[in-house]
């Protein structure tokens, strides 16, 4: 009986000494100094100036390769399936407007280049920014975004090698502008 009564007697001293000192922190504690803050401040200015360059770097590349790239794609398959649907034998039609005109043109015809900066002539075409087409021609309009060049090849009898390339104009933050080329083969049976 004797042990509880000093067992209960010393949790009443150890609990006001334990209120007695929490009141003494509380009370010499009184708030942050300006010297504090300021060294606070420098440290999550110093954070986030390393967070906002992380952030300009990651826009540049969605900007660039995951919405100029993938339109850069989009336009070189679109003129892909332009020629792919041509007849083998075609050499006429008109493909630098769309839908491709039955004359005027080279069709398919074995020719062209991958090289924008000297396209050839009737290989050649030219888009808005919105993909609308300009027309083609080797001088570039004002107004393009993205440039589009073919050429037809016969890597072997009966067969014709159709490559497409895309050109962006010009790519955010510097970077280099993104391009895009796609080839298919067509056969004489098509």
């Amino acid at each position: 009986m004797e042990d509880a009564r000093v067992d209960a007697c010393m949790g009443a001293a150890v609990k006001t000494a334990i209120r007695s000192a929490l009141r003494r922190l509380l009370h010499e504690e009184r708030g942050t100094s300006l010297i504090e803050t300021a060294i606070a401040a420098a440290i999550l200015l110093v954070a986030l100036t390393g967070l906002m360059s992380l952030g300009g770097v990651a826009t540049m590349y969605t900007e660039n390769e995951g919405h100029l790239g993938a339109r850069a794609t989009e336009y070189a398959q679109d003129k892909m399936e332009q020629l792919l649907a041509l007849a083998y034998t075609d050499t006429a039609s008109n493909t630098v407007v769309f839908p491709a005109a039955g004359t005027g043109g080279t069709g398919l015809t074995v020719g062209g280049s991958l090289t924008t900066s000297a396209p050839a002539n009737g290989y050649v075409d030219w888009l808005a920014n919105d993909g609308s087409l300009l027309g083609g021609g080797t001088t570039a309009p004002a107004a393009w975004f993205y440039q589009r060049v073919w050429q037809i090849t016969t890597p072997s009898t009966g067969i014709k090698q159709v490559s497409v390339k895309t050109l962006v104009r010009s790519a955010v933050g510097g970077a280099m502008p993104p391009v895009s080329t796609v080839t298919a083969l067509k056969a004489s049976q098509f």
